[in-house]
């Protein structure tokens, strides 16, 4: 069982991170307790470029490039990867941990500088204890207390008045959830929150609303210049139900009556099927679980880290067998060189495990989208702040 991403839905409640004492916190004036920050040779500032291969094959080259002194930043929490043998990480990034910040922030330099803080997570080891019905150790609290002691030490020493994007995936979304409901809603910080993207993680609203529920004042985004707003969605192929046993898109028996899990689509967020600006992550996957990626193209050899697939693939937000999901089909053509199918579906043994939809890449989908919403938003945030 390699491998596997836990979106520790009810694990990292907000109410039980109230409750939880206080414990020491890694020192974040500390440069090694940080696995991105702007200036560093770091992950967030390796190779982003990108192959972007057209329908008939032809490749053309994205460097993506950082922005030249840009004027927001972009705080990210990485999603459960560490493959270090205790119930929670250390503060050594591993190759996961490094892999992920490249596959899932590096493209936001685009536009912001990127801060990641190193945190405790907890490990793929105590994750696989967990489904295996073993006793889990692992504080399951840790990783919030760290990301909030790193965002008090950001906000305090480097933010100095800017507007921040938070972003999250998996575990790093359910951490910025309960840093969002304990430490910046109804607080002076909240005026700097441009907006939160919380990929792979539950974010349950009231019903058929886009304010209340797991937060109580930010509401959904709905447009790309809304600010102080929210995205939230977990992936699942077009052609895959949304088997009952499946954690995402619906809430938990114990959820009051009425809620319902967001879904926002980053390409289209007042809603409706629109193709998706993915940059797929090639040659390496977001974790190892023994599925390689497809060939991109018939005679085509790509070796940029990130590939680009236009008019593949679309998304909608939907509600299929009772779940709120962000929708991914594939224009596929069989005729043409290019490849039909995508991978990120969790794989164990060989077994695509379906309760995991597209877990994966649930940022990667729709990666470009993302970068130019940040953009968007980020300049409408400077408008208004600039009144």
């Amino acid at each position: 069982m390699k491998h596997l991403l836990l979106p520790l839905l009810a694990l990292l409640a907000a109410p039980a991170l109230a409750q939880t004492p206080a414990a020491p916190a890694p020192d974040y004036r500390d440069p090694a307790a940080w696995l991105c920050r702007p200036g560093a040779n770091d992950p967030c500032s390796g190779d982003a470029s990108a192959s972007i291969v057209a329908a008939d094959a032809v490749v053309k080259l994205d460097m993506q490039p950082a922005a030249k002194d840009p004027p927001i930043d972009c705080f990210y929490v990485y999603p459960t990867v560490s493959t270090d043998p205790t119930p929670n990480s250390d503060m050594i990034a591993d190759p996961a941990e490094k892999n992920v910040a490249l596959f899932q922030a590096a493209p936001f330099r685009q536009a912001c500088r990127v801060y990641a803080p190193l945190y405790r997570q907890v490990t793929l080891a105590s994750l696989r204890d967990r489904m295996l019905g073993k006793p889990v150790t692992a504080d399951i609290t840790m990783g919030y207390r760290d990301v909030a002691a790193a965002f008090a030490d950001y906000m305090q020493h480097d933010n100095k008045g800017r507007g921040v994007i938070l972003i999250g995936h998996s575990q790093g979304s359910g951490v910025l959830k309960a840093l969002l409901q304990l430490n910046i809603e109804g607080k002076p910080v909240a005026s700097q929150v441009i907006a939160a993207y919380l990929a792979g993680h539950n974010l349950l609203v009231p019903a058929g609303k886009d304010v209340g529920g797991d937060l109580k004042m930010m509401p959904l985004c709905r447009s790309a210049t809304q600010t102080g707003c929210v995205l939230s969605w977990v992936s699942f192929r077009d052609t895959m139900a949304v088997p009952a046993a499946s954690l995402f898109g619906r809430p938990p028996a114990a959820a009051p009556a009425g809620m319902a899990a967001a879904c926002t689509n980053p390409a289209a967020l007042a809603g409706g099927r629109v193709a998706v600006n993915a940059l797929m992550v090639n040659r390496v996957g977001i974790v190892d679980n023994g599925a390689p990626p497809p060939k991109w193209a018939k005679g085509r050899n790509i070796y940029t880290p990130f590939v680009g697939l236009p008019g593949l693939l679309t998304a909608e937000c939907m509600n299929r067998d009772n779940a709120n999901i962000l929708s991914v089909g594939i224009n596929a053509d069989p005729a043409d060189p290019r490849t039909d199918t995508i991978n990120g579906d969790v794989v164990v043994s060989g077994q695509v495990q379906e309760v995991w939809g597209l877990h994966l890449i649930d940022m990667n989908v729709v990666m470009g989208d993302l970068v130019t919403l940040a953009k968007s938003q980020g300049a409408a945030w400077l408008r208004q702040a600039a009144k």
